[in-house]
């Protein structure tokens, strides 16, 4: 992870990529769920059942590059191939691959598991 992003970003910036990455978790988790409770289909359950998942991660900022580029891909399947709310698709699409190209920002759980620490070296002690 620390290869694909120099930094993580924090302040505004990080604040904007938290809120995108709630936004389209969300998005991303609500209906998902609300499908899974009706008892869908096998092939509509694994889709939302994936898509639930990656919504959670977003949510958490958990290997966001991963799992955004997979959201944006399946987003982009999905308008391409099926009947349905192509706008909210396309916007998740681009949103989702927005964010596995900026990173998860500052406040995620990949900034805390792969960002830069710092360590502090004791001062020397002068033996003379």
């Amino acid at each position: 992870m620390r290869r694909l992003y120099s930094t993580f970003a924090g302040g505004w910036p990080g604040t904007g990529l938290l809120l995108l990455r709630v936004v389209v978790g969300s998005v991303l988790v609500v209906p998902s769920g609300l499908l899974l409770w009706v008892d869908p289909p096998l092939p509509i359950t694994i889709v939302s059942a994936i898509l639930l998942g990656s919504g959670i991660l977003l949510i958490l900022g958990l290997w966001t590059p991963v799992v955004a580029g997979f959201v944006a891909l399946l987003e982009g399947w999905k308008l391409l191939t099926l009947p349905g709310d192509r706008a909210l698709w396309l916007l998740l699409g681009t949103v989702s691959a927005a964010l596995a190209m900026l990173g998860p920002g500052l406040w995620s759980v990949d900034a805390r598991l792969f960002g830069w620490k710092r360590v502090e070296a004791p001062p020397r002690q002068n033996k003379l």
